[in-house]
């Protein structure tokens, strides 16, 4: 039984110190996949040692200096130089003093902040950079990634393997990116966030309609980078509209799994708190300049929700102008497909399906179920019972989620 707390402690360790520890190691080792392995051969080491030792006090301080000592052993048989590793064996500690004190636990926040931009290079492909981030600053394992993705293990294990491989044979530096490049890199490592949440949020397949943990590690990691980088307006606007978007966990699904759409939920089943907190972080980002920035303006429209205590007491007319705003600053058919929504609700149906269709023949919307989700949707207000009857089943056939499909086919059964 002892054995088995032990092993919970260590996963929990694991967990929270993992992202320090790997960011520490690869400032020294330079290579995040080596830094990863050195990481968990001090896993392993805790594995060994702390069953019959008990778990220190310190235990993260413990890891990162098994996993510095590993690393200089790594480069002590690499050759790397006398100098270098003088450099790094006086970070090790003494005998008296406590382990991991030295200069890895000094520069942490930097390390994190490298180890984030890094995951999220951009010489990675979208889903390479999703599953890599995961697995580094969330310790997500590659069954849990599969898992929250709905693919084979093996696939995200190939992704995980060729990313690291790519960094390195691109001889990525492991350093933070300045200026212009750090501003293009930023809405990369904001874009590997924003997909992880909405992937928890709103699960693009299986039988699942949300997936909380994963929407919880990305708001962990938004979270941290905020702090990392406090005055990067876009970053307080992504948290902003996370912590909005969070707040609605409790309300968005009954006991059973279903579905519950934003008009039918009860909204005092939301999180008032995490709902403060958004709104405070989308203060700040107005506060920083970032007031016409993508995701400001997203979370500006989600406190528009978040503000109105009844469905009815919502300002649509708001939230159509900043969906229209929100096109000219990063244009999209998705973003005219929800302002279509907004506008039907200020403007009425008629004109909200006028929208729609001026989407329909769009080849990226080709296969989006939600296009005849909404034209279902506005055409039933309408009164027009067996056009939108056809609507929601075509939507139905085009979701690869079980419970939205279920949803889908159960409005249209009501038609």
């Amino acid at each position: 039984m002892r054995d088995l707390g032990t092993r919970r402690a260590i996963d929990a360790v694991w967990r929270i110190e993992a992202p320090r520890l790997i960011a520490g190691v690869a400032r020294l080792v330079r290579d995040v996949g080596l830094a990863e392995e050195l990481a968990q051969d001090a896993l392993v080491a805790a594995l060994e040692h702390w069953p019959g030792e008990g778990v220190p006090d310190n235990a993260g301080a413990w890891l990162a200096a098994t996993a510095r000592r590993r690393a200089i052993d790594v480069l002590r048989r690499r050759k790397t130089g006398d100098r270098k590793y003088e450099e790094l064996a006086h970070m090790l500690p003494t005998e008296q003093a406590p382990p991991g004190d030295a200069a890895m636990d000094d520069d942490v926040g930097d390390d994190l902040l490298r180890l984030v931009f890094i995951a999220c290079h951009p010489v990675l492909s979208r889903e390479a950079r999703v599953a890599l981030t995961l697995r580094l600053l969330c310790g997500l394992t590659t069954d849990e990634i599969a898992r929250a993705f709905l693919v084979p293990e093996p696939t995200v294990a190939q992704r995980i393997v060729r990313a690291k491989r790519t960094l390195a044979d691109q001889r990525v530096p492991f350093e933070l990116p300045g200026g212009a490049e750090r501003a293009s890199r930023l809405s990369s490592v904001l874009e590997v966030i924003y997909l992880v949440f909405n992937e928890g949020y709103a699960a693009t397949a299986g039988a699942a309609w949300m997936r909380p943990a994963l929407c919880e590690d990305a708001l962990r990691l938004g979270r941290v980078l905020a702090g990392l980088a406090p005055e990067e307006p876009e970053v307080h606007g992504l948290v902003a509209l996370m912590e909005i978007q969070a707040s609605r966990f409790g309300a968005r699904q009954t006991a059973t799994g279903d579905p519950v759409l934003l008009p039918d939920q009860n909204r005092a089943l939301w999180d008032r708190i995490l709902i403060a907190r958004g709104l405070e972080a989308l203060a700040r980002a107005e506060a920083l300049g970032g007031v016409h920035g993508p995701y400001a303006l997203q979370a500006a429209i989600a406190s528009c929700h978040a503000r109105a205590l009844v469905a009815g007491d919502t300002d649509w007319r708001r939230i159509a102008a900043l969906y229209a705003v929100l096109g000219h600053v990063d244009p999209s058919p998705v973003v005219e497909l929800n302002r279509a929504v907004a506008v039907g609700m200020a403007e009425g149906p008629a004109a909200g399906l006028a929208v729609v269709d001026g989407l329909r023949g769009l080849p990226s919307l080709a296969g989006y179920h939600l296009l005849p989700a909404v034209r279902g949707d506005l055409l039933a207000r309408l009164g027009r019972a067996g056009e939108a009857r056809a609507e929601f089943e075509r939507a139905a056939s085009l979701t690869r989620n079980d419970r939205e499909r279920t949803l889908l086919l159960e409005r249209a059964s009501r038609l």
